[in-house]
């Protein structure tokens, strides 16, 4: 398997300059319209969600602020080594976090 470098200033500069983003974007649109996109949600999200709690309420149970728990769904940071235990947790088992709270 082929490892994954960071590109040098210069192959990332040419990088960008092969692309057409207009032709990628009407792509991408096309390829929404026939339904062929799929929609990847973080595992905040989806322990968040299977648990049915707020953003605030699942923030105030993993004992971080609301803020952070949205850098962590939209992909901005990512959860410490604790944190991540216990998504994975309410992810697999929100009737847990449900008794909790």
């Amino acid at each position: 398997m082929k490892s994954k470098k960071p590109l040098t200033d210069k192959e990332l500069e040419q990088f960008e300059a092969s692309r057409d983003l207009g032709a990628e974007l009407l792509k991408s649109v096309r390829q929404m319209v026939a339904g062929k996109g799929r929609v990847v949600m973080s595992p905040a999200i989806s322990a968040r969600k299977k648990s049915g709690l707020s953003q605030a309420e699942f923030a105030k149970l993993l004992g971080v602020s609301v803020r952070t728990l949205q850098d962590w769904e939209q992909g901005r940071r990512q959860p410490s080594g604790a944190a991540k235990t216990l998504i994975a947790i309410a992810e697999r088992r929100p009737d847990v976090l449900k008794e909790a709270v």
